[in-house]
């Protein structure tokens, strides 16, 4: 099957600006967002247990935690469509056993979907450390702007997928340039990585599904269509969905690698992709860690805050993201039988980590933090501290428990400072130690 991309979509997109995220002034003139706290409208947040006061374990994971979840894929990020047989396959197209000057072993798989080579497809990319005792822990994490921009390696195949217009990131006419090898590097410190003993696996996410309001032609979606159907229904998911579903794929990859400790995955995600990070956790018991860097509305941040990016405004730019029935709460955030809280406590009693940035009030970092703490009665069940404190800590001071939490000094970003701690929070909860001499 092979998906052509329409010419009006292209020439409509042309004009669009594409940021990864939405800048304060991309909104139209006569809406602005709040940044003022006495202005966050009153709200009582929904329950993460059941009302009963004996709640336990047992009926938290057969009937309150299945609530929850199904109420999120109702409302907001949509139903996975039925499954078909499954005809995932594999292989590796190059293997670098001197990457990173001989620090790792480098491997780029194409992950496909149906048994056509010419379906759609996604290509996986791991750095493995080459000194290791036996299989490593991994970070998963899908990226903007293709495999080659998280390093300089003129040996890293250059995606021919569509992208989003960036000049500074070498994308021109839709598609990636030579230009482009190496653009995000400062977000990828790989040999920190590395050296820390851990594997690396990303994927680009426009391998997955393009994003763009394409009507979900050009993606995953119409593989799953019924005879005569065009489109996900409502109630059906939307790009973050086939994003997070992408997530699942590859950790059946993982799981089939010698190398990979397929036990000890983390999935990571910034801004948008941190929404997919936390939703395909929520989903997919398999992911050990989950991380949020910066996720904002739709993500960490509470929607009943309205603070920043809200739920409206979220649907505005970017209706592709979410399923048809969040629009309903556009402006109505009080009337979601959910919040972000809960989709927080879907992970436990996984270890989880939550990340802001002070400069990112559009992603709401205090809304971030409450939803942490707000997660923790899901936590405390499983006799697990959860996030440790009540009180938002201070820039650059992270709080650790199950729940890891920390606003850095800068902006929507991903910096080696955040890296860092999410490093020493797998070392925590994975018992992982540094190879590096």
């Amino acid at each position: 099957m092979k998906y052509i991309l329409p010419l009006l979509v292209l020439l409509a997109m042309s004009l669009q600006n594409c940021a990864e995220t939405p800048k304060e002034d991309s909104p139209p003139s006569e809406w602005k967002p709040n940044y003022d706290e006495s202005l966050v409208p009153e709200y009582t947040l929904p329950a993460v247990l059941s009302p009963a006061s004996d709640e336990t374990v047992e009926s938290w994971e057969k009937k309150r935690r299945p609530e929850i979840l199904a109420l999120f894929k109702e409302h907001v990020f949509g139903h996975l469509p039925e499954a078909k047989a499954d005809s995932l396959w594999w292989e590796t197209l190059k293997e670098d056993k001197e990457a990173l000057g001989g620090k790792a072993i480098r491997r780029e798989v194409q992950c496909y979907f149906t048994p056509d080579k010419n379906g759609p497809s996604m290509q996986l990319m791991i750095y493995e450390p080459t000194v290791k005792t036996g299989p490593v822990p991994a970070f998963l994490a899908l990226n903007f702007f293709g495999n080659h921009s998280i390093h300089p390696d003129t040996n890293i195949t250059l995606s021919k997928q569509w992208m989003m217009n960036r000049e500074e990131m070498g994308v021109v006419d839709h598609k990636a340039t030579e230009n482009s090898r190496g653009k995000r590097s400062s977000r990828w410190p790989i040999e920190m990585i590395i050296d820390r003993g851990y594997a690396l696996a990303t994927i680009y996410y426009g391998d997955i599904d393009p994003d763009f309001d394409d009507g979900f032609q050009n993606g995953i979606q119409p593989l799953f269509y019924t005879e005569g159907q065009e489109r996900p229904t409502d109630n059906a998911w939307g790009s973050i969905g086939a994003w997070s579903w992408g997530l699942s794929k590859a950790m059946d990859v993982l799981q089939n690698m010698e190398g990979i400790n397929g036990e000890q995955v983390a999935v990571f995600g910034h801004s948008r992709l941190g929404k997919t990070s936390l939703w395909a956790g929520a989903l997919d018991e398999r992911f050990a860690l989950v991380i949020s860097n910066n996720s904002g509305c739709g993500g960490a941040a509470l929607s009943r805050r309205a603070f920043g990016e809200t739920v409206e405004r979220i649907n505005t730019n970017f209706p592709h993201w979410f399923n048809g029935n969040f629009k309903k709460y556009n402006a109505k955030e009080g009337n979601l039988p959910v919040d972000q809280h809960q989709l927080l406590a879907l992970i436990a009693p996984r270890p989880l980590y939550v990340a802001s940035a002070e400069e990112d009030q559009w992603a709401d970092p205090k809304g971030e933090f409450l939803s942490a703490l707000h997660a923790n009665p899901a936590y405390h069940l499983y006799d697990l501290p959860g996030l440790p404190t009540a009180e938002m800590p201070k820039v650059n001071e992270p709080v650790v428990g199950t729940i890891g939490y920390h606003i850095r000094t800068g902006k929507h970003n991903v910096t080696d400072y955040d890296w860092e701690q999410y490093l020493s929070f797998a070392d925590l909860h994975f018992g992982a130690t540094s190879i590096a001499d």
